[in-house]
């Protein structure tokens, strides 16, 4: 195996909830030293539901794939002096600080550059003013759910999108701080807020120019596709699929597939609209889904998707997160994307691995999220230079937890690592 694509590159992530910890990952499922630094206990998103059995977050498992975890007391003076000197320790690739937490005290950036010039910070708020927002907030305004569903109260839809869009902006926002860093020699503070990230997508979309240039409010269509055809049909045996024909070749893989090409070239003369448009379909598409109905009603989803499938009709079935990881081949070791893997407290579990897809060679395979602190002695050793015995001391003072590298070794953890010097004789010698 050759590198991965991120080898050399270490953030240290101080971070709760998603996005940040999202950044984090995505960063790490590519080959970075991402050290994720929690308080003692774990911050406030460590028992996140939904919980296995046993009382451990899915949620924050899931988040923190491929990290590595420093359990500090960040009340204390000698807490936040180890996360300093963490975060600012010497070496090419380092010293770059990944954080939705308030830029003011001993983690604002001008303070920690005291002790590393060419420091690096990512930091996320809620509003551009730092006041704060989470994603529900966000999204409530965002017009969105005004325009969800088929009308009557809005609808705040589940998916934390601007957090996860805000994840992978502070992902790139931290390559391209590195980038620069690299031709320049300097570092630099990047701020993104949450509802920036939502304003941005929204006018970006053309919603914002939408309402200035036409005066118009998108309204609430159900599952219809926006300036196109495309909406959802019921099978047979009560299931739902959608299906979308936006370019001519889709839609008239769609007529092939239910033998209606002539009927809707029939229907189109008579309502004098074309077809062939993506815009003639929209206007016909009560029309386009009064006549589709009844084929789809007379088949099961299993016959559905086989003669969609054998015209290269674009189409999905509607499923929930059961019938995703029962019924669906893309959920399964059969993609490349997932491995069955051993998750500390949890159990054996698919957890997939980024994404992207590099070369073979260059790519890593999904690696569990540590246990809290599981990481704090290899981590203290191999960085700051601290020894067993000082690190002991510490666990007994209450400053850092985790487990001994003795038992992280008995439990075939990997606790090895190079020391480098610390870089202050403040943090070795903590009281």
């Amino acid at each position: 195996m050759t590198a991965p694509l991120l080898d050399g590159l270490r953030v240290v992530e101080v971070s709760a909830f998603v996005a940040a910890p999202i950044g984090g990952m995505t960063l790490a499922q590519l080959g970075a030293d991402v050290i994720r630094i929690d308080p003692i206990g774990g911050n406030i998103d460590y028992r996140r539901w939904p919980l296995a059995p046993g009382g451990r977050s899915l949620y924050w498992t899931g988040l923190n794939k491929h990290k590595r975890s420093v359990a500090l007391d960040l009340r204390s003076d000698a807490g936040r002096d180890i996360a300093r000197a963490l975060i600012t320790a010497p070496g090419e690739g380092g010293g770059i600080l990944l954080t939705n937490l308030p830029a003011s005290g001993w983690m604002g950036h001008e303070e920690l550059a005291r002790d590393r010039e060419d420091l690096i910070s990512l930091r996320l708020t809620g509003n551009y003013d730092g006041t704060p927002a989470v994603d529900y907030t966000v999204n409530c305004a965002s017009g969105f759910p005004a325009a969800t569903g088929f009308g009557g109260p809005p609808v705040n839809h589940v998916l934390p999108a601007w957090d996860v869009a805000a994840g992978l902006y502070l992902s790139v926002g931290l390559l391209a701080a590195d980038r620069a860093r690299r031709r320049t020699g300097t570092g630099r503070e990047i701020a993104l807020s949450l509802s920036d990230v939502m304003l941005a997508t929204v006018a970006n979309l053309g919603y914002v120019a939408d309402v200035q240039v036409n005066g118009a409010v998108r309204q609430p269509a159900g599952n219809e596709v926006y300036g196109a055809f495309g909406r959802d049909f019921e099978t047979s045996d009560g299931r739902r699929v959608m299906v979308v024909a936006i370019s001519n070749r889709q839609w008239h893989a769609l007529l092939r597939a239910t033998a209606l090409t002539e009927t809707f070239e029939a229907a189109g003369r008579a309502l004098g609209l074309d077809l062939d448009s993506e815009g003639g379909r929209y206007r016909a598409r009560d029309m386009i889904a009064a006549l589709l109905k009844p084929w789809f009603a007379g088949r099961s989803l299993a016959d559905v998707g086989d003669a969609l499938s054998r015209e290269g009709v674009i189409w999905g079935p509607f499923q929930d997160f059961g019938q995703l990881v029962r019924e669906d081949p893309r959920c399964s070791p059969r993609n490349p994307l997932f491995s069955l893997v051993e998750q500390p407290d949890v159990g054996q579990i698919l957890m997939p691995g980024s994404p992207l897809r590099p070369p073979p060679a260059e790519a890593l395979p999904p690696k569990p999220a540590p246990r809290l602190g599981e990481d704090t002695e290899a981590v203290l050793s191999e960085m700051l230079g601290l020894s067993s015995a000082e690190i002991a001391r510490l666990r007994a003072q209450g400053v850092v937890a985790g487990e001994p590298a003795a038992e992280q070794q008995e439990q075939g953890r990997n606790s090895e690592g190079t020391a480098v010097p610390a870089p202050g004789a403040s943090v070795a010698g903590a009281p």
